[in-house]
């Protein structure tokens, strides 16, 4: 004797071993046994076979018309059974019986079930309702298949092709879009990124990795509100000073300058002066809102996305030959040996005189020239005390560090000759020593203005928001601790407010110490414990990180860019640790296959047989030693 019975929401046939009242023991066609419930048994046969049963049950019950078989069907709840034999007309086989129930169970949307063999018709209102529903899901399967079976050929839908920002970005997985593309990546075996880019949804690498980053951090894109600039009202004094700023060619907010003057008693009296947008963007101003939202400039090859808009941009960049206001430092310093004799901060109008550019001065302003006075040297009278005294403040930050900064490492100025949308721009990747000396001197300055102003701030009590390092960890918080890599007591962000919103909120707090003297604390625009401080801290943090993480990946393209355009395909590299290597002749680290154990700083060649525009990466092998 056999039983059909259901198990586990499907029907199934066996043989019976045993019963009792509550349990059957039956074998299946494979040989395995189970225990079963009698309440799962729906009726026994003795022909034919199970595995002929079900398989003649499955092959009628698809002959079976489900829409006929709706309308035979008693209206309210009724036992398969009864129906099957309405529906034969006549006592149904054990064939027949099973058929009808598999055709009863498969249709939900035509029976409802309401126990063991018992089934009720849907309503006529709720059917059609749900075989439109089918008929629709039928379409849009319909659908995506196609659009599945387009991009495996090679074309790009317009349904998707219009969504191709928000599928990579912020899909939604519900969508028949993305169903469409995530089967088509699983057909070819390819990322979202890698499939929608070869069929043209972009038209290069470039423009998906710039469009990818703006949909993620500026999906209003990346223009200001128009947005009126306060005027500054304060009567500000003009500075007595000879103030030149030094900049990359290629920069346009100028936050600072220098000057310098000799004292009869052989020391200097150092102007540091930074740009001071802080008089006219102030706390909780629309200005500052917008400010704060990007936190900082973002800068790529060829372009960036500024922090400020051009209105505050060309008011307080410290632009040659006009008055602009400026937060000044003035030290007073013995030359020689680095000591600090005095300090003063002034908030000042200045007239910079000449804004000096590295890339015309570096190979003149060299260190031989700077030390002897007879040699020609533009900008001498200038640049000659300046540079005694950054030597000086640098020898002490080394005795406080306890080693000297390594400074020998060959840097990239990326400079693109059109239009930094278009790939095929020529790029010019032009090397720059850390340590010139106008590299070297503009650091020193800016050290010791961010130094003593954060001292400036801790002395008034009013709060600030500073960047230290202890104990290898580098992190920014409101205390005043020292940073022990860079060799100062502390260390707060401030000479650049055009370009870094840390810097602007700290301007804002000196502007309150110069102003107030001891009760600064009580009238500056972040009081002490304020919650907000360690808000800007965080938001800071993060997104000047992906700020910094999509400046690289743009220097990493144009590097492999320049690669292609110069049509390298071998190169010198230096092993920096296991199979990782940094190009000799570009900015560029990269992995080399089989590359051997060898010490930090060896030289090798290698080959380069490809690269990914998209991953970003080289592939490269190792030749031997250079």
């Amino acid at each position: 004797m056999y039983v059909f019975y259901e198990d586990d929401g499907s029907f199934k046939a066996g043989n019976i071993l045993s019963e009792t009242d509550t349990s059957l023991q039956v074998e299946s066609e494979s040989g395995k046994r189970s225990k079963i419930k009698r309440a799962n048994t729906l009726f026994n046969f003795a022909a034919p076979e199970p595995a002929a049963l079900m398989r003649e049950a499955a092959a009628l019950a698809e002959d079976i018309d489900l829409a006929f078989l709706w309308e035979c069907a008693p209206q309210e709840e009724f036992d398969a059974p009864v129906l099957a034999a309405d529906y034969f007309g006549h006592a149904p086989s054990a064939v027949e019986q099973a058929a009808l129930l598999m055709r009863l169970h498969g249709a939900p949307v035509y029976f409802h079930r309401r126990g063991k063999g018992h089934y009720r018709p849907a309503p006529p209102d709720i059917l059609q309702a749900a075989l439109a529903a089918l008929e629709k899901k039928q379409r849009q399967a319909e659908q995506q298949q196609t659009w599945v079976d387009a991009m495996a050929q090679g074309t790009l839908p317009e349904e998707i092709g219009q969504m191709a920002e928000s599928l990579l970005v912020r899909p939604d997985k519900n969508t028949m879009q993305w169903k469409a593309l995530d089967a088509a990546c699983a057909r070819l075996q390819k990322s979202p990124d890698r499939l929608l880019l070869e069929l043209g949804a972009w038209p290069n690498a470039l423009a998906l990795h710039k469009q990818r980053f703006l949909a993620v951090n500026f999906p209003r894109g990346v223009g200001f509100p128009d947005i009126s600039l306060p005027a500054v009202t304060q009567e500000l004094p003009l500075a007595d000073a000879e103030i030149y700023s030094i900049d990359d060619v290629t920069t346009t907010e100028i936050d600072d300058a220098l000057s310098v003057t000799r004292l009869p008693d052989g020391r200097v009296r150092v102007g540091i002066h930074v740009a001071a947008p802080g008089l006219a963007v102030t706390r909780g101003s629309d200005l500052d809102k917008l400010a704060r939202q990007r936190l900082s400039t973002v800068y790529m090859p060829g372009d960036k996305i500024p922090m400020q808009p051009d209105s505050v941009i060309q008011t307080f960049s410290l632009d040659a030959g006009r008055e602009v206001p400026a937060l000044s430092l003035y030290v007073t310093a013995d030359p020689a040996t680095g000591e600090i004799i005095a300090s003063d901060t002034r908030v000042e109008r200045i007239v910079v005189r000449e804004n000096l550019r590295h890339n015309q001065l570096d190979t003149q302003v060299t260190e031989a020239a700077l030390a002897d006075p007879d040699a020609p040297l533009p900008y001498g009278h200038w640049l000659r005390p300046l540079w005694q005294l950054a030597q000086s403040l640098s020898a002490q930050r080394e005795i406080i560090r306890g080693k000297p900064e390594n400074n020998s490492r060959v840097e990239y100025s990326f400079y693109l000759d059109g239009d930094p949308d278009n790939p095929d721009t020529p790029v010019r990747l032009v090397p720059r020593q850390r340590n010139a000396p106008l590299d070297r001197m503009v650091a020193e300055y800016m050290i010791l203005a961010n130094n003593l102003w954060g001292g400036l701030l801790h002395q008034h009590g009013v709060p600030g928001i500073y960047r230290s390092q202890q104990a290898g960890r580098v992190r920014m918080s409101t205390q005043a601790l020292p940073h022990e890599a860079i060799g100062v007591p502390q260390y707060a962000w401030s000479t650049s407010p055009l370009r870094r919103y840390v810097d602007l909120v700290n301007q804002w707090q000196l502007i309150a110490a110069v102003e107030n003297g001891v009760s600064a604390r009580l009238v500056a625009p972040f009081k002490p414990k304020d919650a907000d401080l360690f808000a800007i801290i965080g938001a800071f943090d993060a997104q000047y990180a992906a700020w910094a993480d999509f400046q690289n990946a743009m220097e990493r393209y144009w590097c492999l860019r320049w690669l292609r355009q110069q049509n390298i395909s071998r190169s010198v590299a230096h092993v920096l640790r296991d199979d990782l290597v940094r190009l000799g002749n570009a900015p560029l680290v990269t992995r080399v296959g089989g590359l051997p154990e060898l010490e930090r700083g060896a030289a090798v060649e290698i080959d380069i047989m490809g690269m990914d525009e998209l991953a970003l990466e080289l592939d490269c092998r190792y030749l031997g030693p250079a």
